[in-house]
């Protein structure tokens, strides 16, 4: 109980600190506008795997369940890859829709003008005429859009009335208007892919509704079968009948265009918007404590780390078995336990004090670079004994190493080997003397059938090393003769 009371004071102290406020206000921010952005583009099909996969993987690491951790560790950064190929649309529109851009562009935010669309479009809904009218918003739609008539024409009721005359070519499309002017007509939009309209809607509700999921555009539609008049704007629908909500429905479009792109707006209550706050700052501070109760977890890990034998005296040498490897038994927080590669840390042995002979070294803390937080618990081996010899200096004899015999009918007559010897550093120990020795590269003798010189490699003892630092080439010389014939 006393343990968990402090776990609890140390999180709340970290949590105080201005570093992870700053980092929790960083995540709630995202999460925020990454709910915005799904909000308006109605695509939660998309992320609710990723967020299963999210509890999954938590609920795995809270109950240390080493096969499915192993199983994220090991297919996260393809399905990473393979989400950004299969969801790109989805999230080139989050980004647009979360980081909005000012249009540099002027916006005409003459009343007369919504004035005069409201009028037309009312007009059509009284004929029972079908249209849509598209004001778009800060982020593009011409990628959404296909097919059409460029018009770029002063607005007018009669020009309306004309576009969706049942006569028109263009009556079935979109009406665009931009910076005051009707650009184009005759548009097609994109048909919704999701389930937000029921089926009863006609295709004009299904191409309205697929562009404000897309984008931040307002559409207004006149159903011809109905007589009615709805307003499709961030992924949602509203009928509406009242000329002067219509008429500020535009203007406060054409005003939301020229302005920051986060805006509290004030015909909302205002909990909706501080509750999305709210959630989205408890988000980032479960988030948080999760991360650093996880990271903060005392764990047990046994790792395998090479030996390096450094700073020997320059007249001692290592000879006979040395250990090449240790096992080490770590506990720690897991944070730090992941910063223990086996690549990057290795037990150094201090050689610059030894003394020719058999001595042994145990191993501690301080031959190895570990973290602070991290508790050395066993070492295996925790010692072991070294044979370091002095090194003296010796003239070796090269021996040529002659493989198979001669052909049939030949002998050999003489042998020559230049240089014949060479200086060399080898430790001082009745057992190495036994050991040294220097042969050439193998020479096969089966296809020689004439006198013959050949350069050779020397071959000689690990431990055993050149005066001069390299070895010299080896000259062999052989001379053959005609044997006599056995009777």
């Amino acid at each position: 109980m006393l343990l968990e009371l402090i776990d609890m004071l140390v999180l709340i102290r970290e949590l105080l600190s201005w570093r992870a406020i700053l980092d929790i206000s960083l995540m709630a921010a995202g999460l925020f506008f990454l709910y915005r952005a799904l909000l308006r583009l109605g695509t939660w099909k998309i992320v609710t795997g990723i967020l299963l996969a999210m509890v999954v993987f938590l609920i795995a690491s809270f109950m240390d369940l080493k096969g499915i951790e192993w199983v994220f560790s090991n297919i996260s950064q393809v399905a990473v890859i393979a989400l950004i190929v299969l969801f790109q649309p989805e999230l080139r529109k989050i980004l647009e829709q979360t980081v909005s851009v000012k249009r540099s562009e002027p916006i005409d935010l003459d009343e007369k003008l919504s004035q005069l669309i409201v009028d037309a479009l009312i007009k059509l809904a009284e004929q029972r005429r079908g249209a849509i009218v598209v004001f778009p918003g800060k982020e593009p739609i011409q990628e959404w859009l296909s097919g059409g008539f460029v018009l770029d024409a002063e607005p007018s009721i009669p020009l309306i009335m004309s576009i969706f005359d049942p006569n028109s070519p263009g009556h079935d499309g979109a009406l665009i208007i931009t910076n005051g002017k009707f650009s184009q007509f005759g548009v097609r939009l994109p048909v919704s892919q999701s389930a937000r309209l029921s089926e009863e809607y006609g295709t004009r509700h299904h191409a309205a509704m697929g562009l404000v999921e897309k984008s931040d555009a307002l559409v207004f539609v006149v159903s011809e079968e109905r007589g009615k008049l709805s307003i499709f704007h961030k992924g949602r629908m509203s009928q509406v009948s009242d000329r002067e909500e219509m008429v500020k429905k535009i203007i406060s479009h054409w005003k939301d265009i020229t302005s920051f792109p986060v805006v509290f707006r004030k015909e909302k209550a205002r909990g909706p918007v501080f509750l999305q706050i709210f959630v989205s700052l408890a988000l980032a501070v479960f988030f948080w404590s999760t991360l650093v109760v996880s990271q903060g977890e005392i764990l047990e890990k046994v790792v395998t780390i090479p030996v390096e034998y450094t700073a020997s005296l320059p007249n001692l040498t290592l000879v006979g078995d040395k250990a090449e490897e240790v096992r080490l038994y770590l506990s720690g927080p897991k944070s730090a336990l992941d910063t223990v590669n086996p690549s990057h840390t290795s037990v150094k042995i201090d050689l610059s004090k030894a003394l020719p002979g058999k001595q042994s070294f145990i191993i501690t803390r301080e031959n190895i670079n570990l973290p602070k937080e991290i508790h050395l618990l066993d070492v295996v081996p925790s010692s072991f004994e070294l044979t370091l010899a002095e090194i003296i200096e010796k003239e070796l004899i090269i021996k040529p190493q002659l493989v198979g015999k001669l052909p049939d009918g030949l002998k050999i007559r003489s042998l020559e080997v230049k240089p014949e010897k060479v200086k060399v550093l080898s430790p001082a120990s009745d057992e190495m003397d036994k050991l040294i020795s220097l042969t050439t590269t193998p020479i096969y003798l089966n296809n020689i059938y004439e006198n013959t010189t050949i350069f050779c490699k020397i071959i000689a003892l690990p431990a055993v090393q050149s005066k001069e630092k390299r070895w010299p080439d080896v000259m062999v010389a052989i001379t053959v003769e005609r044997s006599l014939n056995k009777k």
